[in-house]
């Protein structure tokens, strides 16, 4: 390839409706020089629309989940209805068989009157092979060269449905021999992301909100200049904007300050997307299809040196607590390792939030603890779980040499929380639900004091 390649994600929110499809191939036509990928989420809304059609056809009611995605359908060609006849019989004629797919779909899953987990990942599917489809017509509207490529021609992964691992090899290969070509001949590969399919050509999805996994993905198979996430705010916050108004944009964090910030709730970041680009130290950039002009966030292999600690705060709620106790010697030696890998073998997210001479507390990404997850947790074990936990969190290079001091200031701000390291550059609690808001608007306020007006 005689150029490196700019990879472009935009999220459902960039996709909403014909004015953000606008807007997006308006960001596609000013970077028409460079060697372009576009990769895209399902418009808003319709991933949960399909899921929930399907559940509602497992109970039964099969014209009811029909019915409920016509004003999706309508929606696709909406967009694509000012572009003329031709966009619109395109269009229409792509969800016609994404009807027909999903009324066979729904017909068998009504005839068993059971679920998958395979079935489900070929209905979910159908979101961003359709928004990947309408874009490619409205770029092409546009005058622009685009070219829709089916993205599990590309990534390639094992049989986990819902949260399917890609073959990273095969993956590279597939990618190189679906888009190399397509570049090569100055076209705009567009893909849906999210999508994969294993060895054997079945769908696969590689988990809720992975658009940017797969993105970096491509990135990583296709040695990108850049990946750009497009999204609705300006890069990542300080903090959650729908908690502190006055939160600011972080001009640049490291990758690790960015996946530790996806583990702990940084909702803009997605736990995966970092791990393909860091070792070749390909950089992301964050950034507002509604305000392209601004600068976004950087994530790169170095940070700037702040006068602070902490770059951002992190929340998560609806989580699991579960404690384990055992033996002071097991504890001391292959406790741990063994409760990560039953974590893994589920593949539940967890985060230790406390450690003692005789177990360890963890915090669950499911609102309450899986019943199979806590029986194999007994292995190791005496197990006691509680539901409905949040946990806070302060991240940043820089608690590397100041942790202990922002604990005193933190500790200021209410005595009542216990702060743990769950590595080298986070300070974690564990809080009522109902303290997350009041708590991380006082710690914004105390470490990013607001601007005095003039």
């Amino acid at each position: 390839m005689s150029a490196p390649v700019t990879v472009m994600k935009f999220g459902g929110t960039s996709l909403e409706d014909s004015q953000a499809f606008q807007r997006v191939a308006n960001i596609v036509e000013s970077n028409l020089n460079a060697n372009l990928v576009v990769v895209v989420s399902a418009m808003s809304g319709v991933t949960d629309a399909l899921i929930n059609s399907f559940d509602r056809t497992a109970r039964g009611e099969i014209s009811e989940a029909l019915r409920s995605l016509e004003h999706h359908f309508e929606r696709h060609l909406k967009v694509a209805g000012p572009f003329g006849a031709d966009a619109s019989d395109r269009m229409k004629a792509r969800i016609d068989a994404s009807r027909r797919e999903i009324v066979e779909l729904l017909n068998q899953v009504s005839a068993s009157q059971t679920t998958s987990a395979k079935a489900q990942d070929e209905i979910a599917s159908q979101g961003e092979r359709l928004s990947a489809s309408l874009l490619t017509i409205v770029l092409e509207q546009y005058g622009l060269p685009a070219s829709y490529v089916d993205a599990r021609r590309c990534i390639v992964t094992d049989e986990q449905h819902g949260s399917a691992k890609p073959i990273l090899e095969e993956t590279w290969r597939q990618t190189r021999v679906e888009l190399q070509p397509l570049i090569e001949s100055k076209r705009v590969p567009v893909l849906g992301g999210f999508i994969a399919a294993s060895r054997n050509r079945v769908t696969t999805t590689l988990g809720r909100g992975s658009s940017d996994y797969s993105a970096t993905l491509f990135s990583a198979a296709l040695g990108a200049r850049e990946t750009q996430i497009w999204t609705d705010v300006d890069g990542v916050m300080t903090a959650d904007p729908n908690l502190v108004n006055e939160a600011k944009t972080v001009p640049q964090i490291s990758y690790d300050e960015a996946a530790e910030l996806a583990r702990l709730g940084a909702k803009v970041l997605h736990s995966r997307m970092i791990q393909p680009v860091n070792e070749l130290e390909i950089p992301i950039r964050i950034l507002n299809s509604r305000f392209p002009e601004r600068s976004g966030t950087l994530i790169c292999s170095g940070t700037q040196t702040p006068n602070i600690a902490v770059k951002a705060i992190a929340c998560k709620t609806r989580q699991a607590r579960i404690d384990i106790t055992s033996t002071p010697a097991f504890v001391a030696n292959g406790f741990l390792r063994a409760i990560e890998d039953i974590f893994d073998r589920h593949r539940i997210g967890m985060q230790i939030v406390a450690k003692s001479e005789v177990g360890a507390s963890f915090i669950c990404e499911d609102a309450e603890a899986p019943p199979a997850l806590v029986h194999d947790l007994g292995e190791v074990g005496s197990v006691k779980t509680s539901a409905q936990h949040a946990t806070v969190s302060c991240v940043g290079e820089g608690l590397k040499e100041t942790a202990g001091n922002l604990r005193q200031v933190l500790r200021a701000i209410d005595p009542a929380v216990t702060w743990y390291s769950t590595s080298s550059i986070s300070l974690v609690s564990l809080v009522n639900p109902e303290r997350v808001r009041p708590l991380v608007r006082q710690i914004h306020q105390c470490l990013f004091p607001s601007e005095p007006r003039a």
